[in-house]
C-alpha cells in the first residue's frame, strides 16, 4: 500500500492582518497595520520620555515614521517580489516611495530647526535604514534580525526624544535597548510564520504526548501559537504607548 501523505498547504493570506487582494484592500495590507501601529508607539515612548512633551513635536515625529515606515518602507519591500501578493501599480508603489521619503525627510528638516543640530545625524540615517534594510542594498548586510531591531525599534524611540530635547539620556538609551530586544523577539515570530504563509507548500509530521495523544502537524497548528503571541505583544506595545502618552499629555 502506497505512503498516504499530507495535502499540499491550500493558498492562504500572506499575513493574518491582510485582507482580500484587490482595490483599497490591497493598501490596507501594505500598510502591516499592527506592525506599523507596534512601531509607532515606540516612538511615542521615546517622546514621553522627556522632561517636558511637545505636542507639536510628537505629532511631527510620528507623522514622519509613518511616511517612513508605514508607507516608503512598506512599498519598497512590496516592490521586491510582491510579498504581500497586492495588485496596486508598481509607478504606485514607486510614488509612495518617494512621498514618504520625501515628506519624512522635510519634517526632520523643520524639526532641526526646532529641536537643533542634534537631530541631523537621525534625520540622514532615517532614509538610510528605510532604503538599506528593505531595498536589501550592500548583499543585504542590513536585512538582518539585528537591523530590523535596530531600525524598527531603538531607532524611532532615540530619535523621537531628541526631537522633543535636542540632547540624549541614559533614560532613554535604556527604552532604546528594550524596544531592540522587543523587535528582535517580533522578527523571531513572525519570520517563521511568514514562511508558512508566503513559501510553504506543504506541512507534514505529528506530535505525540507521553500519555499517548496524537495531534497532527499542520500549518494552523504551527501559526495559531506564533500570531497570537504577535497580537498580543502588537496591542500591549500600542496600549502602553497610549497610556504613557495620557498621563504625560493629560
Amino acid at each position: 500500500m502506497d505512503e498516504v501523505s499530507d495535502p499540499p498547504l491550500q493558498p492562504t493570506r500572506p499575513a493574518y492582518y491582510a485582507a482580500r487582494t484587490g482595490g483599497l484592500r490591497d493598501w490596507w495590507t501594505l500598510l502591516h497595520p499592527p506592525y506599523t501601529a507596534w512601531h509607532l508607539s515606540y516612538s511615542v515612548i521615546g517622546a514621553a520620555l522627556a522632561p517636558k512633551v511637545q505636542t507639536g513635536r510628537l505629532v511631527a515625529t510620528v507623522l514622519a515614521f509613518f511616511l517612513a515606515v508605514g508607507l516608503a518602507a512598506h512599498a519598497l519591500d512590496e516592490l521586491r517580489g510582491r510579498p504581500l501578493r497586492t495588485r496596486i501599480p508598481s509607478w504606485a508603489l514607486v510614488a509612495v516611495v518617494a512621498a514618504g521619503l520625501g515628506g519624512a525627510v522635510a519634517l526632520g528638516i523643520l524639526g532641526v530647526y526646532r529641536a537643533g543640530w542634534a537631530l541631523i545625524p537621525f534625520m540622514v540615517a532615517g532614509p538610510v535604514l528605510v532604503i538599506g534594510y528593505n531595498a536589501e542594498l550592500w548583499g543585504g548586510a542590513m536585512h538582518t534580525d539585528f537591523g530590523f531591531a535596530v531600525a524598527w525599534g531603538a531607532f524611532p524611540v532615540l530619535t523621537a526624544y531628541v526631537a522633543q530635547t535636542g540632547t540624549l539620556a541614559l533614560g532613554p538609551v535604556l527604552a532604546a535597548l528594550g524596544a531592540l530586544a522587543l523587535s528582535a523577539a517580533q522578527r523571531r515570530l513572525s519570520t517563521p510564520a511568514r514562511n508558512i504563509r508566503r513559501r510553504a507548500t506543504r506541512v507534514e509530521g505529528m506530535i505525540t504526548f507521553a500519555d499517548g495523544r496524537s495531534v497532527g502537524l499542520t500549518a494552523d497548528v504551527l501559526l495559531q501559537p506564533l500570531e497570537r503571541a504577535l497580537r498580543a505583544a502588537s496591542w500591549a506595545i500600542i496600549l502602553l504607548a497610549a497610556g504613557l502618552a495620557v498621563a504625560r499629555l493629560g
